[in-house]
């Protein structure tokens, strides 16, 4: 670990590739192939000036999945610039969630994959759920475990409608199963709100993926 006050490149993780953005003193470039960017900079505000300073297309590239597959969350959080702090661009995408009705919380909710499901077995899982999926140990199951977790997830989808949400990156195989039998139990209404909990937990930690601050950035 290397203190941004050295001037050294810090590094971040990102999404795909948006090419070079330069601001005063922050420059920022993307690269697709090692799915990084570095930024030279001295504390969380040079981190977010360089945040503010992108075009909307370049806003999109890089925080466009961190509301997964709904990069038009992340196309109204772009009007909201500039930026004072991390917490300030993660409280927008939240607003922004909490402003939908019902129907538009239940779109969020449906862009979602299963967990373990057929997108996972297809490989066709964005970056993002690949990585969150594998973390958790959903990648390696028995053929019974997943047979059983397909099994539940069918019944919630049956139930409410919308795929089981949960941060997997907070959760192993058996919290997961064990909060899934659980929550189907819950009402419609207590499950909207606790899946959209779990998206915002997910926002979060993808947020801090591209957007380390610097105290705890790890040049790779």
């Amino acid at each position: 670990m290397e203190s941004a006050a050295s001037g050294t490149p810090l590094f971040f993780f990102v999404s795909p590739e948006i090419g070079a953005v330069t601001s005063g003193s922050v420059s920022v470039r993307v690269n697709t192939r090692l799915s990084h960017f570095s930024i030279s900079l001295s504390g969380t505000i040079m981190e977010m000036q360089a945040v503010n300073s992108m075009s909307y297309e370049q806003f999109i590239d890089v925080f466009g999945n961190v509301i997964e597959k709904f990069p038009l969350i992340a196309a109204a959080v772009w009007t909201k610039r500039p930026f004072p702090s991390v917490s300030a661009l993660e409280q927008n995408f939240a607003d922004f969630i909490d402003s939908l009705p019902r129907s538009g919380k239940e779109g969020i909710l449906r862009c979602h994959p299963d967990l373990a499901g057929r997108d996972l077995l297809r490989g066709t899982l964005s970056l993002e759920s690949q990585a969150e999926q594998n973390q958790a140990g959903l990648t390696i199951l028995t053929a019974g475990q997943r047979s059983q977790l397909s099994e539940l997830n069918a019944a919630y989808k049956n139930k409410f409608h919308f795929p089981f949400v949960i941060c997997a990156r907070m959760n192993d195989r058996e919290s997961i199963t064990h909060h899934l039998r659980s929550r189907i139990r819950n009402s419609s209404e207590q499950e909207l709100q606790i899946s959209i909990k779990e998206v915002l937990k997910i926002c979060h930690l993808r947020l801090l993926d591209i957007i380390r601050p610097a105290v705890h950035s790890i040049k790779l």
